[in-house]
């Protein structure tokens, strides 16, 4: 038998959440609701759907390998010069070809102990050292972080909002953190649920690019958007980070569907508010259930909601399945008596808080 590359011994395959579909076969459920994967609840904008429809003409012809027509609308909507993004298949795909083509095997990247395993994973699969520094309060510890960056480190990555915690770090503590980062360490800000954040101390890292020329900053069209399934995820930089990253992307990796629809996706500001709103509402309702049951959670800056249920997260997780929910199990990502739960409809997140409630008076029982 032929033999893998001795890195992945060291990788696991990536978990989602489980399938509605899976689990409506496994317990026989005819209602499932499925709050674990952070997905838009809402759906994703009329004006997408119909230029994905739209574009079906066309399927027979490869996409256009840069997305220009993406690049100029988000050039537009961002004031952003073309030439500073990079498009992927979701912004996972850029953490990929971040990885493979800067860091060289032995090199080290930093990284929050509990964020998006997907800087690992891809880290480990060059051949890299991921170096992961301990949460402070569910927060990264951005002291920590610089404290670990020595002569070895040539990457760093920073999920703001954090994932899976919903956390995010302050404007100012994170501006000292990249004026700290030597020039020659690229620094890579996630920011998947910008969008969802709710604070006035938060940096705007579009407005510090030029100051920075080590930044990366990554978004997607999966989250707010609601377009997961699509896959269109982008990256913004240097002009010259750009060029290096196309020699190592796949030719046609944003299909024609997904561009289409993102570009119409942008012009939508009703669904884009009507998302947000809901947002809202469901965050404060949550929270107003778990601290009527004494529950504490982290502070949230996203579309999900990180719970300490004060007992063994999988047993929870168990539990909610059979009654129909699914959500991830804290125990599955260093938080073993708490679970992410993603902020649903009104009515998925009743039927979520009450699901919890039958748990809690199980276990009293």
């Amino acid at each position: 038998m032929v033999k893998p590359r001795k890195q992945m011994a060291e990788v696991a395959m990536y978990s989602p959440g489980k399938p509605v579909e899976e689990l409506q076969r496994e317990l026989g459920l005819s209602h499932v609701i499925k709050m674990a994967s952070n997905e838009n609840p809402y759906g994703s904008s009329p004006k997408a759907r119909d230029a994905m429809v739209e574009e079906m003409k066309n399927i027979h012809y490869y996409p256009e390998v840069t997305a220009p027509v993406l690049g100029d609308a988000l050039s537009t909507y961002l004031n952003v010069t073309p030439d500073r993004f990079i498009f992927g298949n979701g912004s996972d795909e850029i953490i990929r070809m971040l990885t493979r083509t800067y860091v060289n095997p032995g090199e080290e990247v930093v990284m929050a102990e509990v964020t998006f395993p997907r800087y690992r994973t891809n880290v480990l699969i060059e051949g890299g050292v991921p170096v992961t520094v301990p949460m402070k309060q569910g927060t990264h510890d951005l002291e920590a972080m610089k404290a670990a960056i020595n002569e070895r480190t040539k990457m760093v990555f920073v999920c703001n909002p954090n994932n899976p915690t919903g956390t995010i770090v302050g404007e100012q503590e994170l501006l000292d953190f990249l004026e700290a980062l030597p020039p020659e360490v690229m620094i890579v800000l996630d920011e998947a649920y910008y969008e969802y954040v709710h604070s006035d101390d938060y940096l705007e890292s579009l407005h510090v690019l030029d100051r920075f020329p080590n930044l990366v900053i990554l978004r997607t069209f999966s989250k707010v958007y609601g377009m997961a399934s699509v896959r269109a995820g982008y990256g913004i930089t240097q002009p010259e980070v750009v060029q290096e990253l196309l020699k190592g992307k796949e030719p046609f990796n944003v299909n024609r569907l997904a561009q289409a629809g993102a570009v119409a996706a942008l012009g939508d500001h009703e669904f884009l508010e009507h998302t947000l709103e809901k947002n809202k509402e469901g965050r404060l309702y949550l929270e107003a259930a778990f601290q009527r049951m004494g529950l504490s959670f982290f502070p949230t800056h996203t579309n999900f909601i990180m719970v300490d249920v004060k007992k063994g997260a999988a047993a929870v997780h168990q539990s909610l399945l059979k009654q129909g929910i699914i959500i991830r199990p804290g125990h599955m990502m260093g938080y073993p008596s708490m679970l992410r739960v993603t902020i649903g409809t009104t009515e998925e997140n009743e039927h979520f808080i009450q699901a919890l409630e039958n748990v809690r008076n199980e276990a009293h029982v």
